[in-house]
């Protein structure tokens, strides 16, 4: 009998060979494949089962690859800047410095544990100061092209992380770090000009292989839209409020205007009599987050008592504020037709303000309007010379013709806002600008980079705005690199996106000390073929990476200007009832007992076996005791075979042919769980085949050799019973052949007048002659009426007409 399988003793083997002699060697001759996972925060205590599944992923992707004859660069490192590493650090009462590099150490053993093909001589950390200081290079080349600015501005402030946030942090109103309520506060910030980029963003999304739900994210973040900017005159004041519009055809309809609480003329505005609401209103808006103030479902607003003029019949309309008007988005003030928008027909509804319909379906108006009419097709009605239009045609004209006439000018707009780059934080990249009195911001030099961050007792946040480094004296006080009197450093430091938006540029090429990444290793080896990661960064780090490639292509940094050709989103692995998991709801499940107990094969095969890997799945770690059983049947089945020299029959060689094509084509539609039920049934036949004559050597060979990038450990043990003193990763991906594959004998039903009355056994190859003559004579009992046609779908079915 064959010695049982013992997984503690195989992948112990072959993980101490695998140190010897790697099985992916870039010999240059090989053409590269970049294979990369989304970096993890070493911010916690571990990974858990969740965090395995897209590395899992990610490694039998790279390893087909790399059966297919690619050199396959698959590397690892660590996003370790920012809230998620500094918070923990402040949690645990340590430096963030030494909770970074102990998370680092644990993470690295759990991730070795997956047995993934990772190159560690490629590993990057952006703490490192021969890492930042690129992403500071980076920083500085921006400035230079004009993209890196200074600007008082309110921005989301989360009280309990005490920084500004991104509008992108900022989940149902809350920080996505840490949960609190979002405030807003004035900050003097650094932003990054990623609006310069917005129209390219956007139209690369076309030349993108990535998810369309990720690529509609992406769209409707930027928010491209077509319309007009139209002047309105404030009526006995000299000044005008201009609002944007992509519905400048429904102007005869706008009743009123609102503007947002942070414009500039919203104090301005208000009367003796509206004074004191005004301003109680505008305090209130500022304590709530734009998120917030987008998503609250009951309108509010306070009448400011003065009125503009509408341009195109001279009507006055209330001026109103209202905090679901952003000051960053268009101009800070919309018009408002309630007659065909949800949103203002409820602000009018509620506040009693005229309702005006200008566009009918057949060109009649609705009386007693309960809802607004928001078809955007119907004939303009109620709009002076415009009246009998056709909406839509009106929609694209308009423009144009307010243009004409003096009031206004056709323009375009833009949901995405420039990024909100300052941190008030400790632990980040330190922004390489000098503040002087004369010269004022100077870049640090180039050749003085990387500047370092100082090593600090004391780091956890102020709370006053600052960021704690501008309590280090010594530190802040510097003297300018432009005329080399006095001057202060920047106190704010990065955001933890800034290395991770570059990062996978800097694995190839990771101890370069004169550039980011050469040419000609940039040229070789990038862009990245497949990334593989979470959803959730849809609008974040993917869109913030395209943002920065873009930019290093412009400066000849690089050759290409999209970093990621291929893109898969894992869905999680959640814990009972979809919840997910986390330490703080006990629902976490440690890999490290389930490699213990089953090993890393097991595992790999169940955190792909448990549910279609883009979507979630529930964690049931009772299904893993059935993976370990279908591995150890495989183990008994080739090692009591392999040595019977059986000869192959046309039945193995169709199997074997089958199961080349059904594992390949599941794994190119990434249907990985399928994968796996596909091993356990065809797994079952050989069992079947063993048991009536044996199965043959070649198909043994095969069915390991398809193995190995799900089991890898098993299937190297496998091949070298089978007497290969090679790595099975050098087998080369098997091949099929579609006419191997036919079945000699097809059993096909028989229907008369489309009902089934029997089934006969053809020759795969039979006559259409023949077939029917079969198929006749299986239903002569059954037909009792003249026979007017016969139907015979090749393979398929007989279907007998008798009328």
């Amino acid at each position: 009998m064959a010695t049982p399988y013992n997984h503690k003793a195989i992948e112990q083997k072959w993980r101490n060979k695998w140190q010897e002699h790697p099985v992916n060697v870039n010999d240059g001759k090989k053409e590269k494949y970049y294979c990369l996972d989304m970096f993890p925060y070493p911010s916690g205590s571990g990974l858990h089962v969740g965090h395995w599944r897209g590395y899992v992923i990610s490694d039998v992707w790279s390893r087909y690859k790399l059966l297919q004859g690619y050199y396959i660069i698959h590397p690892m490192g660590w996003d370790a800047f920012g809230l998620p590493a500094e918070n923990y650090a402040i949690k645990m009462g340590v430096h963030p410095s030494i909770s970074t590099e102990s998370n680092i150490k644990n993470i690295k053993r759990q991730i070795n544990e997956i047995a993934a093909i990772y190159d560690w001589d490629m590993e990057v950390n952006t703490t490192d100061p021969e890492f930042y200081k690129w992403t500071q290079w980076i920083f500085v080349q921006m400035f230079k092209k004009g993209l890196a600015y200074e600007k008082e501005m309110p921005i989301n402030w989360c009280p309990s992380c005490k920084t500004g946030l991104a509008n992108e942090e900022v989940v149902n109103g809350c920080c996505e770090r840490c949960g609190a309520p979002v405030t807003k506060k004035n900050l003097k910030q650094w932003m990054l000009k990623i609006t310069a980029y917005a129209d390219r963003l956007l139209a690369d999304l076309d030349k993108l292989d990535w998810p369309e739900k990720v690529k509609k994210m992406q769209s409707d973040w930027i928010g491209k839209s077509h319309g007009a900017e139209v002047d309105f005159a404030v009526d006995g004041r000299e000044d005008k409020i201009t609002v944007y519009t992509t519905r400048p055809d429904t102007l005869y309809g706008a009743t009123f205007m609102v503007l947002a609480p942070e414009h500039a003329l919203a104090k301005e505005l208000a009367t003796d009599e509206t004074r004191e609401a005004v301003e109680d209103y505008i305090f209130k808006a500022s304590m709530k987050s734009s998120v917030d103030r987008l998503q609250d479902k009951e309108k509010t607003g306070v009448f400011t008592g003065s009125y503009a003029i509408n341009p195109l019949n001279g009507a006055k309309v209330p001026i109103w504020l209202s905090d679901y008007v952003l000051a960053d988005y268009g101009t800070g003030a919309i018009m408002c037709v309630p007659a065909h928008d949800d949103r203002d027909f409820e602000f009018a509804t509620k506040f009693n303000i005229p309702i005006i319909q200008v566009i009918a379906k057949d060109g009649k108006e609705i009386e007693n309007m309960t809802e607004a009419y928001t078809d955007a097709s119907g004939i303009m009605i109620n709009s002076g010379d415009w009246n009998g239009m056709e909406s839509s045609v009106l929609k694209e004209e308009a423009p144009e013709m307010i243009e004409k006439m003096g009031f206004g000018k056709k323009t375009t707009n833009y949901k995405l806002r420039d990024w909100v780059f300052s941190r008030q934080r400790y632990w980040g990249e330190p922004i390489p600008i000098v503040h002087c009195p004369d010269c004022g911001c100077v870049p640090v030099p180039e050749d003085q980079l990387p500047l370092k961050l100082p090593e600090v007792e004391k780091y956890q946040p102020t709370g006053t705005g600052e960021s704690p480094l501008a309590d280090i004296e010594e530190w802040v006080n510097t003297t300018c690199p432009v005329c080399g009197k006095p001057a202060k450093r920047e106190t704010n430091t990065m955001p933890q996106w800034a290395g991770s938006s570059w990062y996978f540029l800097r694995y190839v090429d990771n101890k370069n000390t004169e550039a980011l990444v050469s040419r000609e290793k940039a040229d070789k080896y990038l862009p990245v073929d497949m990334y593989i990661g979470g959803v959730e960064h849809a609008v974040l780090h993917l869109l913030y990476s395209r943002f920065y490639t873009k930019f290093l292509y412009d400066i000849g940094a690089i050759d290409f200007d999209e970093p990621f050709k291929k893109l898969f989103n894992q869905g999680m692995i959640t814990g009972k009832n979809g919840i997910k998991m986390s330490k703080s709801k006990g629902n976490v499940v440690s890999p490290d007992d389930l490699v213990r107990d089953y090993g890393c094969d097991s595992l790999r095969l169940y955190e792909l076996f448990v549910g279609p890997p883009e979507l979630d799945s529930e964690w049931d770690e009772r299904g893993i005791d059935g993976v370990y059983r279908f591995l150890n049947r495989f183990y008994n089945l080739v090692m009591d075979q392999k040595d019977k020299g059986i000869k192959e029959t046309k039945e193995l060689v169709k199997i074997r042919h089958k199961l080349v094509y059904d594992i390949t084509t599941r794994l190119e539609n990434f249907s990985l769980n399928t994968v796996i039920s596909g091993f356990m049934e065809y797994n079952n036949k050989l069992n079947e085949m063993a048991k009536k004559g044996g199965v043959d050597k070649a198909t043994l060979e095969t069915a390991v050799v398809l193995m190995a990038p799900f089991a890898p450990h098993i299937a190297e043990e496998l091949w070298e019973e089978l007497g290969h003193t090679e790595s099975v990763f050098e087998a080369g991906w098997p091949s099929y052949d579609e006419d191997k594959m036919k079945d000699d004998e097809l059993t096909i039903p028989v229907q008369v007048n489309g009902k089934t009355r029997a089934t006969i056994v053809i020759a795969a190859d039979e006559a259409k002659d023949q077939v029917l003559a079969k198929a006749k004579a299986a239903v002569e009992s059954k037909i009792t009426a003249t026979i007017r046609k016969e139907i015979y779908v090749p393979g398929k079915i007989v279907n007998i007409v008798a009328k």
